[in-house]
């Protein structure tokens, strides 16, 4: 078989809201299969065997046949290079340690061209996955070698620089599952949750509650020590040393054994434990200098290394260390029984997703110090049956929450709170945690803020503790009244017909509930009022500041099919979905919707984020957006300049139990719920400025919708002109 031309990537874009395929971000990819159109994979000789010998879990995917099985079945079958590829793509995701199950690929109306979508938390990752999977699968049709494990290897790379820690991932994991919205705000670990002026912030396992004041005492020890123990909270006696000879003579003072750290360090590095001689004091000060700005000289405390999770004034968490040793055998370094005997652990790695550190002798001076003592070096042969100690401390990673004795809880609580920690890792050292510490000499060494969790969540022995989800319940309590805790009210616009000026109306009767309204619509960013940016603000990167802004305490977005279908809306869910019409498709060729089918599949995207508790405003007149109702989750008003529209008729029923609807009858707009009607004032009076009739309706279908009762509907209506400038487009 000759060889096959690639297949050409004509246009990759990342939708990053809720678009046309689903509610989440995806990666868009436009193929030309060119030659390939017809060449499906059951007319390539070998192909199917060849591609699943690369990627043998190709058996686990489902495809439309939804049982295992059934994408190799499609291979077989006969299936086209797009619908390959994207299967490729998620493989290899899946083998990168990113798990994805979505992805689509449709025709278009082009011959050998398609649109293949598949979920993509971060575009770099989705991107490096797309490029690898398409290299990947035209070695496979060219019957051409590939490394595969090279492949995979560069995509979690990119994985691994672009997502987030595992502390702060359980977290934001936390807050999804609670249907509390995320936004990430750099590329590290700065992560907004919630909306607006109900948005709470995390970084790693620090909240916008952590006080700086507290950061900063917490990394002083000894600053952290003189305070927690004058309030009565055990602690280690101790004093600062400037020299490797007061560094000895504290250590007199204090009485052996001692141990010998640095007083702003972190991780437990230049911590050596257990000194009992001049020369091993004088050379533990030189490590623990080369790790902070001052050297602590402490009584040693005998005991095991404990670390516990304060959230709220409350212990949520504890994990227990212990040390690691290794037996001789006469032959192998000591180097060489650490890879054998510990570091074979599978709990142990280099990455933050391990429970325990893999061990690097010579990248720990702990390590280093203590083998120096035992009289040993990393390439020691230690005689058979020697034990040999090989770290004292770094591994707390077995759970013992459910042994802490109340009192310990109490006291290392009050730690936390007179540092002024909202969460903090208290480390302390005790024989039996599940004894009082006064009885054991027991100690607390240290406070610390933005604790990692991984102990907690991922321990080594033990139960795992959902320290994410206590975190996010403390940042949004469940009983602070809101049904959709972190979420402003959100209203989507979408469509063409005069949607910047609706967007600004009810923009402005929010404003008259004393909410602070924010709104991205064709004239420009307003907030209150305020132009923030001029220009067309219905762009992702423009409209989503407002989710964003502290002082958004509501939003409105106007969107049209463009909107969608280029960026994906900028919200992930809303309070109010608002679909005017079906008109524009002329202007929608580029993205391949030429029919009021396609359309619709892209504007029901707005009402498919409407909240359970939310409603969608519809078109009556127009049956195709009425007929959207159909997919929203909350409630539904439709609304239409005539009464007897089919559409709204049915809808409203019979008797009190029907649905809500806004019309005119004899010149004056009506709210009605099923039979009962309320009617506000004359036409005439309230569409001022050229307002058309149906515009007008919207307004009022969606201030109602909001919850905004009639009086003020009329209020702001009558009013807007008088308060607003007029925008761009009117003037």
């Amino acid at each position: 078989m000759s060889r096959k031309n690639d297949i050409r990537l004509l246009r990759i874009n990342y939708l990053r809201g809720p678009n046309l395929w689903t509610y989440r971000p995806v990666l868009e990819v436009w193929l030309d299969l060119g030659e390939l159109e017809d060449w499906p994979s059951n007319l390539l000789p070998g192909f199917a065997d060849r591609l699943t010998a690369m990627l043998p879990a190709l058996i686990e995917h489902h495809c439309g046949v939804g049982e295992r099985g059934g994408f190799l079945q499609r291979l077989q079958e006969g299936t086209w290079s797009g619908h390959v590829l994207e299967h490729v793509v998620i493989e290899l995701l899946n083998l990168a340690g990113m798990p994805t199950g979505f992805g689509q690929t449709r025709s278009t109306s082009q011959n050998g061209v398609y649109r293949m979508v598949f979920r993509a938390r971060d575009e770099k990752v989705a991107r490096s996955a797309l490029a690898q999977g398409h290299r990947l699968l035209m070695a496979a049709i060219n019957e051409e070698p590939f490394d595969v494990a090279a492949a995979v290897a560069a995509v979690r790379e990119q994985v691994d620089d672009s997502y987030l820690g595992p502390s702060t991932a359980a977290i934001v994991a936390a807050a999804t599952d609670r249907g509390i919205p995320h936004i990430r705000l750099n590329d590290g670990n700065l992560v907004q949750l919630g909306h607006g002026a109900r948005q709470r912030r995390i970084w790693t396992a620090e909240t916008d509650r952590t006080s700086a004041i507290a950061q900063g005492i917490a990394r002083d020890k000894d600053l952290t020590k003189r305070l927690i123990a004058g309030c009565g909270v055990p602690v280690p006696e101790g004093r600062a040393a400037g020299t490797p000879a007061e560094a000895w003579e504290a250590a007199q003072d204090i009485g052996l054994p001692v141990v010998v750290k640095p007083s702003d360090g972190n991780h437990g590095r230049g911590v050596m434990l257990d000194l009992r001689t001049q020369a091993d004091v004088e050379a533990a000060f030189e490590v623990a200098a080369r790790h902070g700005s001052e050297v602590l000289v402490e009584r040693h405390i005998a005991g095991d290394e404990h670390r516990l999770l304060v959230l709220g004034g409350k212990v949520v968490a504890a994990a227990r260390g212990e040390t690691a040793w290794v037996n001789g055998d006469g032959r192998s370094s000591v180097r060489q029984l650490v890879d054998a005997q510990i570091n074979t652990d599978p709990r142990r790695g280099l990455t933050e997703d391990h429970p325990l550190n893999r061990l690097v002798l010579e990248e720990d001076d702990a390590i280093l110090g203590d083998l120096a003592r035992q009289g040993l070096t990393p390439d020691a042969v230690p005689e058979a049956g020697r034990k040999v100690l090989i770290q004292r401390n770094g591994n707390v990673a077995i759970d013992c929450t459910d042994q802490v004795h109340p009192e310990v809880k109490h006291v290392v609580a009050l730690a936390a709170r007179i540092v002024g920690l909202d969460i903090a890792g208290v480390d302390l050292v005790a024989q039996d945690i599940s004894r009082p510490l006064h009885e054991q000499g027991g100690a607390i060494v240290e406070v610390n803020a933005g604790p990692g969790l991984l102990a907690h969540l991922k321990p080594a022995i033990g139960t795992p503790r959902p320290v994410g989800r206590d975190i996010v319940d403390s940042l949004f309590p469940a009983d602070n009244g809101q049904e959709h805790p972190g979420r402003i009210p959100v209203v989507g616009i979408t469509g063409t017909r005069d949607t910047a000026r609706i967007a600004r109306r009810v923009a402005w009767l929010g404003h008259l509930l004393g909410r602070r309204v924010g709104v991205a619509c064709a004239d420009g960013l307003y907030l209150d009022r305020r132009c923030l940016s001029a220009g067309d603000a219905r762009r992702w990167d423009v409209s989503h500041r407002l989710l964003v802004n502290r002082n958004v305490q509501a939003a409105v977005f106007e969107n049209d099919a463009r909107t969608i279908l280029r960026d994906g809306l900028p919200y992930d869910r809303c309070t109010v979905g608002v679909v005017t019409d079906f008109d524009g498709i002329e202007a929608l060729a580029e993205f391949d919707v030429q029919s009021p089918e396609q359309l619709a599949k892209v504007l029901r995207t707005q009402v498919d984020v409407v909240l359970d508790n939310g409603v969608a405003v519809l078109n009556a007149a127009d049956a195709r957006v009425a007929a959207l109702g159909a997919f929203c989750d909350g409630e539904v008003i439709l609304y239409a300049a005539d009464p007897q529209a089919p559409a709204l008729v049915a809808h409203r029923g019979n008797g009190a139990r029907g649905g809500r609807a806004v019309f005119l009858r004899d010149g004056r707009p009506v709210l009605a719920t099923g039979g009962a009607e309320t009617r506000l004032a004359p036409l005439a009076r309230l569409a001022r400025g050229g307002l058309a009739a149906e515009t007008l309706l919207v307004v009022i279908a969606a201030a109602w919708a909001l919850g905004i009762a009639p009086d003020l509907i009329l209020a702001g209506i009558e009013t807007f002109d008088a308060h607003n400038a007029p925008s761009p487009q009117a003037a």
